[in-house]
């Protein structure tokens, strides 16, 4: 039985960058699932790579017909924004081993659906200030900047990441992004370990 690791922090940890490194590690063979989100597609991103960009209306149409896995619902200062997995034939783990980048409500579903021995969380940090920076300076190369919207996710991910929360949900194993090569060296050898 395949493995479903699930990489989570907070928003600017460097969560695209550790999945990208992850991804390449050739000893590790994960496999990707693209999701599914109804926000408006950022600069240099394309549909059904970083994920399928859809309506509200497709969106509420999958979780009609049950083929949502997990959702998850950000209240942006533009309005909501859903992020989901849909159960769409991407997932074999009779064969495969899957890396998700998702949130503690994300994790907490798929979880449920798949069981909490296939699906296993990887919590990575990085220092309050330095996301902060990541984030402007990440905004900064948007066509349309919107700092309002930096401001309201970094402070959001204080309360949906909050200690009481990862503890709630069992996430006691944290990496720091301080130094890259040193947290995806970390992070690979726990996933060795757990995938047995």
């Amino acid at each position: 039985m395949g493995k479903i690791f699930v990489l989570m922090g907070k928003s600017a940890t460097g969560k695209d960058t550790v999945f990208k490194r992850l991804i390449g590690l050739k000893e590790l063979s994960l496999c990707t699932v693209v999701g599914y989100t109804t926000r408006p597609i950022r600069r240099g991103e394309a549909d059904g790579k970083e994920y399928f960009f859809v309506s509200v209306e497709k969106w509420q149409d999958l979780k009609r017909e049950g083929k949502v896995i997990e959702s998850r619902t950000y209240h942006t200062v533009v309005g909501d924004w859903h992020y989901f997995t849909v159960d769409d034939g991407q997932i074999d783990l009779a064969n495969q081993d899957y890396l998700f980048i998702s949130t503690l409500s994300g994790y907490e579903q798929l979880k449920k659906f798949y069981g909490a021995e296939v699906v296993l969380p990887l919590y990575i940090e990085v220092e309050d200030d330095q996301r902060l920076w990541r984030s402007v300076c990440r905004e900064r190369r948007q066509a349309k900047p919107n700092y309002d919207e930096v401001c309201r996710r970094f402070l959001a991910d204080q309360q949906d990441f909050s200690e009481e929360e990862l503890m709630r949900v069992g996430i006691t194993q944290r990496y720091k992004n301080t130094d890259l090569d040193e947290c995806v060296k970390h992070i690979a050898e726990d996933m060795i370990r757990l995938k047995g």
